[in-house]
């Protein structure tokens, strides 16, 4: 997820924190260096313009040159201003009515189909009872596509047929009955000139005026979601999804919808499996575009991997307590419940690790050597010294440097991860943890 540019701000950072004491020309330069990355990032020039001008008002002034660790508040301010152009707090479906409609458009290809089963699974663990409803009159395969999604997710399905309209106001009144709370409905996909479905898209809104009207994004058209969005926006679109955020998009439509079109993102999708759609959090991706994970999604993420509370893990990582038996089960948590670099891209200095095509045969390294380990070594791994790590290689089939390389890897991320688990914000350290580790067995 964006690799590119939080490479290349990882990069400027790592330079600024090398140099101790700023001056207002190094800020200078450093924006400068921002602000390509941004426009190589495919950002729209309207959105980086307004960014780096946000960032500038605050980062020449006594907030960063008088600070005694100017790079790090430097990247607390450009980390404050990424959140806020990206929306800043966490938007939510409006679910009213009875039953509540949420009407998903969107070009051709995006994925609008994918996202309302999707979508339909999240509401069902929210306890909501979703119903997936075709309004595609134009697409023969459309309500094929969608009741076999419905079946997977466990819901009911609804074929609008070739009168959506009427269709759909009788699965409005028999809602109850069912019973249904939400109905999700599936429209065509249309592109610039196709008259006809923006015509039907028009009359579809017309006739429900639905709470909720998902703009379904593909992320990878970069800066082009803006002219996409505003295009939809005279449908009464509410919020917005972004789509194949797992894939290689550079950051250009996350960055720039929000500004550019007011249209909050409520959801993204990270992968093709119905459970991959999460909240969109402003925060927390400015925190992963910037190099510096996602814990508390991470988190989330297994607990509901391994159907159990973690409120005890979380205790257990703020009070640095996090052992290498915790991180050995939810390594193997989040394996069962899909790609385990969905895992690593959230832990901080670890996010080119999560697209290395030996990423899985590294971590079959990691579990077989905290695996031959005892409980007692894996709760203290303070205690294991030479004799301790020829016995661990010789037991995983490993070297002892594979050993100590991940002993240095693990405490080094224990640390920061008590250091952010204490104290809002951005903990002292995270350069260097970032330059000096790059995880590799």
């Amino acid at each position: 997820m964006f690799e590119s540019l939080t490479e290349r701000l990882s990069r400027i950072f790592k330079r600024l924190g090398g140099k101790g004491v700023l001056s207002e020309a190094d800020v200078k330069e450093g924006l400068r260096e921002i602000r390509r990355a941004l426009l190589s990032a495919d950002v729209h020039f309207s959105v980086v313009k307004e960014l780096t001008e946000r960032i500038r008002a605050r980062a020449v002034g006594k907030e960063v040159l008088s600070s005694l660790t100017p790079a790090q508040q430097l990247l607390k301010i450009v980390r404050d201003e990424l959140a806020g152009i990206m929306g800043g707090e966490v938007a939510s479906l409006n679910l009213r009515g009875q039953p509540a409609l949420v009407m998903l458009v969107g070009p051709k290809g995006g994925g609008k189909t994918t996202t309302a089963g999707k979508l339909a699974l999240y509401l069902r663990k929210h306890g909501r009872h979703p119903l997936l409803f075709c309004a595609d009159p134009f697409r023969p395969a459309a309500a094929e596509q969608l009741s076999s999604l419905a079946g997977k997710v466990g819901v009911p399905f609804r074929d609008g047929g070739s009168d959506p309209i009427i269709n759909l106001r009788a699965a409005v009144r028999e809602a109850p009955k069912v019973p249904v709370d939400t109905l999700i409905i599936d429209t065509p996909g249309s592109l610039p000139g196709q008259e006809e479905i923006l015509k039907f898209l028009t009359e579809l809104v017309g006739a429900f005026s639905p709470g909720d009207v998902l703009l379904v994004l593909d992320a990878l058209v970069g800066q082009e979601a803006v002219g996409i969005a505003n295009s939809f926006l005279p449908l009464g679109t509410t919020g917005a999804v972004l789509t194949k955020l797992d894939g290689d998009a550079r950051g250009g439509a996350a960055l720039s919808v929000r500004y550019a079109t007011g249209l909050p993102i409520l959801f993204v999708g990270i992968g093709e499996r119905p459970p991959d759609l999460e909240v969109f959090h402003p925060t927390r991706m400015a925190d992963r575009i910037l190099g510096l994970g996602d814990l508390a999604g991470l988190f989330e993420k297994v607990e509901e991997a391994a159907g159990k509370d973690l409120e005890k893990l979380s205790r257990k990582v703020r009070t640095g307590e996090f052992t290498l038996q915790d991180y050995l089960e939810e390594l193997e948590a989040i394996r069962r419940a899909g790609p385990i670099s969905q895992l690593l891209s959230r832990i901080p200095g670890f996010g080119r690790m999560a697209d290395d095509p030996e990423l899985e045969r590294e971590l079959v390294k990691v579990r077989a050597i905290i695996q031959s380990m005892t409980p007692e070594e894996r709760a203290n791994p303070h205690i294991i010294g030479a004799s301790r790590k020829r016995r661990i290689a010789r037991g995983s089939g490993t070297t002892v440097q594979d050993v100590n390389r991940l002993l240095s890897q693990f405490e080094k991320m224990r640390k920061l991860m008590k250091r952010m688990g204490k104290k809002k914000g951005l903990p002292p350290g995270w350069e260097s943890f970032l330059r000096e580790n790059q995880p590799r067995l």
